[in-house]
């Protein structure tokens, strides 16, 4: 079937975007969904670091390449063979699917699905190959998803079935920076009551860890430079919010600390926030060379740890319905992650806002 999607046709083009445009809104050819795959129309896709880490080129990957992984849509036909899912549901897309049977399933989220991991570097779906051309040339998937499209045509196990009434939008955000961002404290951290949860970086991921951490009831301490952001994360129940050097300089402590920025710094000023006794989980992706600055002797002498956290440590078909019953209760107001809605066609300036630290999440929104 023809589509209309955004493909990423070369990576590190000079900024802003929105003038060097490395992605091209185009029409594609999808293949039908081959057995044990969906053919989904996507309703709402969400931009993130992710997606923006490809395309300044912090995460190599293949080009031409359909970006999006953070996604709803409502499943349009299945694949030869009997599946659970049926056309008419809505579902949620996950970046990273899982085989079931590896060393990394069997870890109960802590470490990645090797064949998955495999099949998202290689820009392919997780039974192997693509589904996507254009004038007869194959063009890779992102992470399994390729959601910046009108379709997609996905594996089973890169979804998870929602209820009709958890609408597109928030749907969307569950599928990472929920599962990230809430992952990262319920899964990596653990806490116990009367933990004080510290968040480093307030983007999408950054806000969902707040999110959840306030649903917990527990003390939540906002850090970035953006004052726009600690005020939103206040709003949301932030006890209180600091600038980097200011948290610093007070000696603000957690026993847990997240990292939800992906520098180095952030990292670093995470390590520091964390009481004694204390566990800094980071989920933030750094440039693959970036090296940090610590003091092991700190870590031994007062019994802190270092985690870091995949996807927040997900197992997808688990966590979700648990956000899901979150926000149905009115616990988890994600629809408050949603900074901005946008066309397709302004993907490009989204990114540059995105590296600017401007947005949360931006929701590319399809008819």
């Amino acid at each position: 079937m023809k589509i209309r999607g955004a493909v990423l046709e070369r990576i590190s083009a000079p900024s802003p975007f929105a003038d060097s445009t490395p992605i091209t809104i185009c029409d594609l050819d999808l293949a039908s969904p081959a057995r044990g795959e969906l053919l989904v129309r996507i309703e709402a896709a969400g931009l993130c670091h992710s997606d923006l880490s490809v395309v300044d080129g912090n995460r190599v990957r293949p080009v031409p390449m359909l970006l999006g992984h953070e996604a709803a849509g409502i499943v349009e036909a299945t694949g030869p063979g009997d599946t659970d899912i049926t056309p008419g549901q809505r579902v949620v897309m996950t970046f990273l699917p899982r085989c079931g049977t590896c060393a990394g399933c069997a870890s109960d989220g802590r470490t990645p699905c090797v064949p998955g991991s495999a099949a998202n570097n290689a820009g392919e779906l997780l039974n192997g190959g693509r589904r996507l051309h254009r004038a007869g040339d194959p063009i890779h998937h992102h992470l399994g998803v390729s959601a910046f499209a009108t379709h997609a045509v996905v594996d089973r196990r890169s979804v998870v079935p929602v209820p009709d009434d958890v609408p597109p939008e928030v749907a969307a955000v569950l599928g990472c920076a929920v599962l990230t961002g809430g992952g990262a404290l319920l899964n990596s951290a653990s806490p116990s009551p009367g933990d004080r949860v510290a968040v480093v970086g307030l983007g999408g991921v950054g806000m969902a860890a707040v999110l959840v951490a306030v649903s917990l009831g527990a003390e939540v301490i906002a850090v970035d430079t953006v004052p726009e952001k600690l005020a939103l994360a206040a709003d949301l129940g932030a006890s209180a919010g600091y600038a980097p050097a200011e948290a610093a300089a007070q000696q603000i402590r957690a026993e847990i600390v997240i990292e939800a920025a992906g520098n180095v710094r952030a990292f670093e000023t995470a390590v520091g926030l964390t009481a004694p006794g204390g566990v800094t989980v980071t989920v933030g992706l750094p440039a693959p060379d970036a090296m940090a600055s610590i003091s092991p002797l700190a870590l031994v002498a007062q019994g802190r740890s270092i985690v870091g956290s995949y996807l927040g440590s997900a197992v997808p078909e688990r966590d979700i319905p648990k956000y899901v019953a979150m926000w149905r209760a009115g616990r988890l107001p994600v629809e408050r992650l949603v900074s901005s809605r946008i066309r397709l066609e302004d993907i490009n300036r989204g990114m540059d806002e995105l590296a600017a630290g401007h947005a949360l999440r931006q929701v590319v929104l399809f008819d």
